[in-house]
């Protein structure tokens, strides 16, 4: 178990007392006026390092692998010990227990217990495999402990070594290691599933309250041994309400939810997984019909040194309404737009993004799908939409060559495109995921806080005072929706102790949509949203003019440690 101890507490909820600008239904609009902040409702705290996940390892070397050398005598002469004993012959308990566990994403703790004859004065020096060095004096049976951060994931040889100058003895013994962090690697986005076809799974619908199994580790050009997959899901053909909960192969389904949706819909949601130990992920279809199931993917986390992951706060990169990013027009039918964004949004070594995409004011029914340039459109999809519907959803996908990312309107006629920017991945990006087993941090349905206020807020404290937090990984899910509105998720400046106090600084209104909603329905929308620094507080904000129920849950985090 990780003796890092990430919180989450304090949820509050913030009242606008001023009204701003109108709202297009269900599309983001520019900032409104700054919001009041008032006293927050506090929830019990939750250690997230309790809740585990696949990241915890231990290591172990006995002291049956040491390795025993005599040290050359001073002056030429044989040292004797004061028994007068030969120098190869002293201390002859001489020895080391090496143990270690992961304490973060880079990081190693290791301990060390200095076995020896009594009296003797002892010198232990760790030689951590990537160049660098610890040193201290010991005693007999003294457990020595050291911490360390490697810059790089990765597999080490960590040789500890314990000297007897006295006795000119000395004992080696090696501990193989590894990191626990995962770094991303893209993958050409890849239809993995899709049961109406028999891609992935036998063809065929997925039964009620039932899971298909997905191989993902090994298949195509996913190498064996990934710890986790990014892949859009969607659920289609469905008759009766539900929701799909993906989880690693034969492990225990959680209690949480991807994706929801009703009858009639088709419904697309990004999910970040990790993969079982059997190179699988499981889909489990919560609802009382069948359904058919498609997961395409786009990257993969391995445990060695990739690309890790800088969230930002959400900047708009594109709305074709406006032509912000884009001619001032509707992306037509059957036809892509490239979106400029290495070098321009994120630096020019980036290797991937993370987006939010939004299409609204579709003439007809139809699909988005996020690729990179210099490719064609693949047969996958990001968004899917019906005509006049406003629709959001999170894309992972690669960034091409010349640093665009192209978007392509699979409908036969136009649509417009909202992109919003909520981070990259890249090898000189430090952030480093790490899965906990899911958990639900906030329903206002069932934890007595009652509906979000309208053009109101939720703070949430998830990692306060933590260092090296660099972002979470969340599934937030609106319900009884009661007009059309946004929701927002940006990082907070505020502590919670200004809260407290109430001397916090009034925020401004976020610019940026995370998912779109109209009266009545049920949108769920994947979130890899910043901690805002040491602070790791994040706003969840209610842009309607009426009141939404909202459920978050959170399936990892993003350490630079």
């Amino acid at each position: 178990m990780r003796n890092r101890r990430l919180v989450l507490s304090a949820v509050a909820v913030v009242t606008a007392t001023g009204i701003g600008m109108g709202l297009v239904a269900g599309t983001a609009q520019a900032a409104g006026p700054a919001v009041p902040g008032a006293k927050g409702v506090s929830a019990p705290a939750t250690d997230l390092s309790a809740l585990g996940g696949s990241d915890a390892k231990t290591f172990h070397s006995p002291k049956e692998h040491s390795v025993r050398k005599a040290l050359p005598a001073a002056n030429g002469k044989a040292a004797a010990t004061a028994q007068g004993v030969d120098a190869a012959a002293g201390n002859p308990d001489l020895g080391l227990v090496l143990d270690a566990q992961s304490i973060s994403a880079h990081g190693v703790e290791l301990r060390s217990q200095v076995l020896s004859s009594p009296g003797a004065t002892l010198r232990v020096t760790y030689d951590w495999g990537d160049g660098t060095t610890d040193a201290t004096n010991a005693s007999p049976g003294l457990e020595v402990s050291f911490k360390h951060s490697y810059a790089e994931l990765g597999e080490y040889n960590v040789k500890v070594t314990v000297t007897d100058a006295a006795n000119q003895a000395e004992v080696v013994n090696s501990l193989p290691l590894s990191t626990v962090g995962s770094e991303f690697t893209p993958y050409a986005p890849t239809r993995l599933l899709d049961t109406r076809d028999g891609i992935g799974a036998p063809r065929g619908y997925v039964a009620p309250y039932t899971s298909v199994k997905l191989q993902v580790g090994g298949n195509g050009k996913i190498p064996a041994g990934v710890t986790a997959v990014a892949l859009n899901v969607t659920a289609t053909n469905t008759a009766t309400p539900g929701h799909v909960t993906a989880f690693p192969g034969g492990g225990t389904r959680p209690t949480t939810s991807n994706l929801n949706f009703e009858a009639g819909q088709t419904v697309p949601n990004m999910v970040v997984v990790p993969v079982g130990k059997d190179g699988t992920v499981e889909l489990y279809n919560g609802s009382w019909k069948s359904v058919d199931l498609i997961a395409d993917a786009t990257g993969y986390f391995t445990r060695t040194a990739a690309s890790g992951y800088t969230p930002m706060t959400p900047v708009r990169a594109v709305d074709t309404r406006s032509g912000l990013g884009a001619p001032p027009r509707q992306v037509a039918g059957r036809s892509s737009i490239g979106v400029q964004l290495g070098g321009s949004y994120v630096p020019e070594r980036a290797t991937a993004v993370a987006l939010n995409v939004t299409v609204t004011n579709p003439r007809e029914d139809g699909h988005l799908t996020a690729y990179p340039s210099g490719q064609q459109a693949p047969n996958t999809s990001n968004v899917n939409f019906r005509a006049g519907q406003t629709v959001a959803n999170s894309v992972i996908v690669p960034i091409g060559p010349d640093g665009k990312v192209n978007i392509f309107n699979g409908a036969w006629a136009g649509a417009d495109v909202i992109v919003d920017v909520v981070g990259y991945y890249s090898p000189d990006s430090a952030g480093s995921f790490m899965s906990v087993t899911p958990h639900r941090m906030l329903d206002t349905r069932s934890w007595g806080y009652g509906p979000m206020y309208a053009r109101g807020y939720i703070w949430m404290p998830i990692s306060h005072g933590e260092q090296g937090i660099a972002g979470y990984v969340l599934n937030t899910t609106v319900t009884n929706t009661k007009d059309s509105g946004f929701l927002s998720v940006a990082p907070d400046s505020n502590t919670p102790d200004q809260y407290e106090s109430g001397t916090e600084v009034q925020l401004t209104r976020p610019t940026s949509s995370t998912l779109n909603w109209t009266a009545g329905k049920t949108v769920p929308n994947l979130v890899q949203a910043s901690s805002g620094g040491v602070n790791g507080v994040v706003d969840f904000w209610n842009q309607s003019f009426n009141t939404t129920d909202l459920i978050v849950d959170i399936f990892g985090y993003y350490e630079t440690k």
